[in-house]
């Protein structure tokens, strides 16, 4: 069993274990002499705009040059960036230091290997082996490793993204972009505007202590109204804003609403099916997605898969398919709802929500739609809410105790149509989905939401804990004052 590698790489609160420069420089040795091929190995690194960041990053650093790996720092990049680059310039690992959409107390790590994909398990647990082996005295090696500065190959991402679209292609457009004074906040409008938009950017000043700070995709998502009053100030056809470390992008439209991973993992499902791009004629989501896109992409005669929450396992499923199926031109489709997307071909692993926010427009552009809204409309979301309850240390349910509460919960209330149980494996917090085909409102399912949530906050021993309720039917938050 893993006891620091979560669903995303290591995350923590910065200056407690493990988020130390002591670990950190451990960290680099262990992964050095785990990742370490017999030549002479290359990882390449990148971080969002967190003042802990460059902290965590040199010390990651010292440990990896002390093992002999040769380091290219790329700087502040968004994190598909660092998995694009790896593959791209051959090199045998990548890192990232961010913690995403977390707020700027906390940070991570997450690895790639040579592919791009973030690092199996096996690996990992080499890498944990070492760490916890009281027996492992790592030495500076005669030959250590060299450091160059790779901030220059921002280009070839740019680059890169740009290509797969006609030059110019966003021209008449009016765009406002909230980089969550992140990853985004450099690259995103330079990239948009060489597309032809016309942008208004915001939240892009990075101060390293900002990162997220009522900005960015979450902020958004649970607060439409606030970003749709900068677009309407402007005259803009829409809004997009990304997270942290500018892997998630969601859309809000001329009318106010929110356009999710849902609403995209429609609309580009359709898109790229009708250009004979779709691999397997599939779209694979996580368990947490909205019945109403299961029922969009089933009567568009698209298969629809779901995984477990998280990335990774939706990357997993897409690589089944492309490992028995790969062909040049096809595009594997999944991601989640909270914008994780993730277009996977040749060159492209993992989720970028620049490139996500490039696609979803050029498919609206192709589409002939006037509005955004009428273009996203076709998905239509059943009533539905995820509850996030702050826990406790000193108590979780196994997943047996959990299947019975969802049982339970379909039992005793007949008009849900789903109740999805589950702890968060990046933050202290206890997740419920719950979704209704019209019998209950959102607030009705809040309401069963913070039953559910208390049992789990006493069995903690927290049983003061905030709950937070995003809607997930027409997004922000359900106020139940």
């Amino acid at each position: 069993m893993l006891k620091l590698f979560g669903t995303d790489g290591i995350r923590g609160r910065v200056g407690e274990s493990p988020l130390t420069p002591e670990f950190f420089l451990r960290l680099g040795q262990a992964a050095g002499k785990v990742l370490k091929s017999e030549k002479k190995s290359s990882v390449i690194i990148g971080r969002d705009t967190r003042q802990s960041g460059i902290m965590l990053q040199n010390a990651i650093t010292a440990g990896l040059l002390s093992s002999s790996v040769d380091i290219i720092d790329l700087g502040v990049i968004p994190t598909a960036a660092v998995s694009w680059m790896v593959s791209s310039i051959k090199a045998e690992a990548g890192i990232v230091i961010s913690a995403s959409h977390n707020p700027v107390q906390e940070n991570g790590i997450k690895f790639f290997d040579q592919f791009g994909q973030k690092l199996n398990e096996k690996v990992e647990q080499e890498i944990e082996n070492l760490l916890f082996d009281e027996n492992f005295h790592p030495t500076l090696q005669n030959d250590t490793g060299r450091y160059v500065d790779g901030r220059s190959f921002e280009e070839l991402y740019s680059q890169d993204l740009l290509t797969e679209h006609p030059a110019n292609f966003l021209r008449g457009l009016t765009i406002v972009i909230d980089c969550s004074h992140g990853a985004a906040s450099h690259v995103a409008p330079d990239i948009f505007q060489r597309a032809g938009a016309n942008i208004v950017v915001m939240n892009a000043s990075p101060t390293g202590l900002n990162i997220n700070f009522n900005s960015g995709s979450e902020y958004v998502r649970r607060f439409p109204e606030k970003f749709h009053q900068v677009i309407k100030q402007n005259n803009a056809n829409f809004g997009l804003a990304f997270d942290g470390d500018a892997d998630r992008v969601v859309f809000v439209d001329e009318d106010g609403t929110l356009i999710d991973g849902d609403h995209m993992l429609g609309f580009l499902s359709r898109y790229l099916e009708k250009r004979g791009a779709l691999l397997e004629n599939s779209v694979v989501t996580t368990n947490m997605r909205n019945e109403g896109l299961k029922r969009y992409v089933e009567s568009q005669n698209i298969q629809m898969y779901e995984t477990p929450v998280g990335d990774k396992y939706v990357i997993e499923k897409l690589m089944q398919f492309w490992n028995r199926n790969a062909e040049k031109g096809k595009v594997g489709l999944g991601g989640e709802q909270a914008g994780h997307i993730i277009l996977l071909d040749e060159g492209h692993i993992t989720g970028d929500g620049l490139r996500t926010a490039l696609f979803v427009m050029n498919a609206y552009i192709e589409s002939g739609y006037k509005t955004l809204a009428s273009f996203a409309a076709g998905v239509g979301k059943m009533p539905q809410i995820i509850a996030s309850a702050q826990i406790g240390a000193e108590g979780r349910y196994d997943k047996q105790q959990l299947q019975a509460m969802e049982n339970e919960a379909l039992s005793t209330y007949p008009g849900l149509l789903r109740a999805n149980l589950r702890y968060s494996g990046t933050e202290p917090l206890f997740r419920i989905m719950l979704e209704s085909e019209n019998t209950y409102t959102e607030r009705d399912l809040a309401k069963i939401a913070i039953e559910i949530s208390r049992k789990a906050q006493e069995f903690s021993k927290q049983p003061n804990g905030y709950i937070d309720i995003l809607n997930c039917t027409r997004g922000g938050v359900v106020n139940m004052s």
